[in-house]
């Protein structure tokens, strides 16, 4: 079966899945965009695969990112969480592939972000190696952002990066079995939370310092212990909870 009719069919499967039709926008990046140049084992079943121990979401939750994102043609875009690539292009199909940025903490999936855009032919992404949590004010203001790791809350570097009308989404409640897809439109340096666009699970954000393949942070036994029996944090990224966001700014 060819590649083109794979594509159709995944399609067919989300809007069945979702139970509503995609926008023209997201559509038309489903048909353009090949997944199999950045996922190469089955990449058109609508289903989440592991790469260098990060998870390369589901196509399905890749919609419901950029429909929470409602993105329009130039608008600046910035992943937090590049992945494998493939938000980056889907994003790029939509608002012009020069307008994207992404950036993760592992240099691994930067290196292979970047490989894998090269050869769908985006090339035009930039794809830096930075801690998601300062975001990337070299290119600021942004139209929108989108988290691809769940927080508590979004950093306070990243909201002070969004443009006057910008609009950031994110998972929330990290740690937890099941996570909102939420969209929020910034007012100066506060935000309004709009609506939540379906529900996922992510992993945490990681900061400086942690990666998806390192050890964790060291701790005492006796907190490890007390963690463990909340059943709340992940392996990575418990530290989400005692961070100084606000000191991002």
């Amino acid at each position: 079966m060819d590649r083109s009719t794979l594509r159709a069919d995944m399609i067919d499967s989300l809007e069945h899945t979702l139970s509503r039709p995609l926008s023209a926008s997201v559509l038309s990046a489903l048909r353009s965009v090949p997944r199999d140049e950045f996922v190469p084992d089955t990449p058109y079943h609508n289903r989440a695969s592991e790469f260098e121990g990060t998870r390369v979401l589901a196509p399905q939750t890749v919609v419901q990112l950029l429909e929470a994102l409602d993105l329009s043609a130039g608008d600046s875009t910035l992943i937090v969480g590049s992945g494998v690539g493939y938000t980056a292009a889907m994003i790029a199909e939509i608002v012009g592939e020069t307008n994207v940025h992404a950036i993760d903490i592992d240099r691994t999936l930067v290196y292979a972000a970047r490989d894998n855009l090269s050869r769908a032919g985006y090339d035009g992404v930039l794809v830096d190696c930075v801690d998601g949590a300062n975001g990337l004010p070299q290119y600021a203001p942004y139209d929108r952002i989108v988290i691809e790791a769940a927080v508590l809350k979004p950093p306070q570097a990243l909201l002070s990066q969004l443009s006057e009308h910008g609009r950031i989404v994110y998972p929330d409640n990290p740690g937890h079995p099941e996570q909102s897809i939420v969209a929020a439109d910034r007012f100066t340096r506060n935000f309004e939370q709009l609506d939540t666009f379906g529900t996922a699970q992510f992993r945490p954000l990681l900061v400086a310092g942690e990666s998806t393949r390192g050890p964790e942070r060291n701790r005492m036994h006796r907190e490890d212990a007390e963690f463990a029996t909340q059943g709340y944090f992940a392996k990575h990224g418990w530290e989400q909870e005692w961070i100084d966001w606000d000191s991002h700014l």
